[in-house]
């Protein structure tokens, strides 16, 4: 997710889909010259923070729930380095709960403490905290949930309340690392216990998994990963015969026997009519619409060769840079952040949202960003990176790039608005989700590491130019 990208327009066309969003205006094709689209009122012009932290729009204010290395944990150690996806679980006293990652990797100077009982691998310094906060968005307290797992990038809300980090990375033992990564690891939002002796659940694959979406009905889990040389895919994850989703179901599968090879991992092959697909950026106007089928992963655990590069490019259909995930109008919200012809990829783009339509077994583009000609200007927008639905209509989605950042917003008329800006510094925003009653909007900037509550006249944001 952090990897240098270039700023970005957003461009869209007229398509209709789950989220309801009817996206319209002029469109050209991303091999043609860039068109920068017009932004919308929204909820008004961002008003500068004199605190130069966070500009919102006139009437919302937000507070700083977690600061990496000053607020602390329950435990007396720093708040970790590095958050970023993240989940809101509704508590039953009231408030609500963060299930918070921490995109450790490296020698960042706060990591996630390596508490008995919680720890993977005692050689890893990333994993998740969980933040409790009160109905305002005031921070309670904030424990160590999983600890040491490695480059925890985003992940997704379960159906039962519990949060699927993901390990952004390929990496064997050795050095540092007594064990191998790159899984998916279950985080309980409020069952301390049920966090003790993590398990990595290696029936979804061992790769560079970077978003997850659950399907409430069937709990088939969709996975984005985040790779390149080559580019990375789109999967899905059937459960076995008789599973029922549920708290403590899917490590059930994980320490059952056989369980690291249970249900079929699968990979996405998209087709237009009777032509196979091999590059998701070669879709280049909204409303494109792929026909999809699924292919099994020969050998998920990658023990000698990794799962991407076990298929040849006719087999299944690629893309550079997918990230967020979201579950919405029945069906799984993905994005892929930017392409490049130098990456291997067959067009360029800076940023597409696809959705997956599973009653139809299909995926369409909603949204494209084109290659932005002027990375410096603050109504210019980045590409999607975390992704999220809002209650309120559209989508919400994080900035990674170059130059300013903003969370930006999309109306349900598929016109662009910039929701916030960071004020501090060039880093990207993260991990934005919505409290159960909408009220409230939790987002991170990941350097220095804040996390906040932002509040304000939260309604249909307004399409006006």
């Amino acid at each position: 997710m952090t990897a240098p990208i270039s700023r970005r327009t957003l461009l869209t066309a007229s398509a209709a889909g789950g989220l309801g969003i009817v996206l319209g205006g002029n469109v050209e094709a991303i091999a043609g010259p860039p068109h920068v689209a017009r932004t919308v009122t929204g909820y008004g012009d961002l008003v500068a923070d004199p605190a130069g932290i966070l500009a919102l729009p006139p009437g919302f204010s937000y507070r700083l729930v977690s600061v990496a290395g000053q607020t602390l944990l329950e435990s007396g150690q720093p708040t970790p380095n590095d958050p970023d996806g993240t989940a809101a679980f509704a508590r039953s006293g009231g408030g609500f709960t963060l299930v918070n990652n921490h995109e450790i990797g490296g020698t960042e100077p706060f990591g996630v403490p390596p508490l008995a009982g919680l720890t993977y691998d005692p050689g890893a310094r990333g994993g998740t905290t969980n933040i409790d906060v009160d109905a305002d968005g005031n921070r309670i307290r904030e424990y160590v949930s999983v600890a040491g797992t490695h480059n925890n990038c985003a992940g997704g809300a379960t159906p039962w309340s519990t949060w699927l980090t993901c390990e952004e990375t390929e990496a064997r033992a050795g050095g540092a690392l007594q064990k191998n990564h790159g899984y998916v690891f279950e985080v309980d939002a409020f069952d301390r216990a049920a966090n003790l002796d993590p398990v990595p659940l290696k029936f979804l694959g061992r790769y560079a998994h970077e978003a997850v979406a659950v399907d409430p009905d069937t709990s088939v889990i969709y996975l984005t990963e985040d790779a390149s040389a080559p580019n990375g895919l789109y999967y899905r994850w059937l459960p076995p015969s008789g599973f029922a989703g549920g708290k403590g179901a899917l490590r059930s599968v994980a320490v059952s026997a056989g369980g690291a090879t249970a249900g079929r991992l699968q990979a996405m092959s998209c087709y237009l009519g009777s032509n196979h697909v091999p590059d998701l950026s070669l879709a280049t106007l909204p409303g494109t619409r792929y026909k999809v089928r699924w292919v099994d992963v020969p050998e998920r655990d990658a023990a000698s060769v990794s799962v991407r590069k076990q298929f040849s490019d006719d087999q299944i259909t690629r893309s550079r840079k997918l990230e967020g995930a979201w579950w919405g109008d029945g069906g799984a919200y993905f994005v892929a952040s930017f392409a490049r012809l130098s990456d291997g990829s067959a067009l360029e783009h800076d940023g597409q949202v696809w959705f997956y339509d599973p009653a139809s077994e299909t995926v369409t583009l909603k949204v494209i960003f084109g290659v932005n000609p002027d990375p410096a200007s603050d109504t210019n927008f980045d590409g999607p990176d975390n992704i999220t639905v809002s209650p309120y209509g559209g989508v919400i989605l994080a900035e990674d790039g170059e130059g300013i950042q903003h969370l930006v917003g999309v109306t349900d008329q598929g016109k662009a608005y910039a929701l916030a800006r960071n004020d501090m510094n060039d880093s990207e925003f993260t991990g934005p989700t919505f409290s159960a009653d909408g009220q409230i909007l939790f987002a991170n900037i990941q350097t220095p590491g804040h996390v906040f509550a932002i509040t304000g006249p939260w309604r249909r944001p307004s399409n006006a130019e």
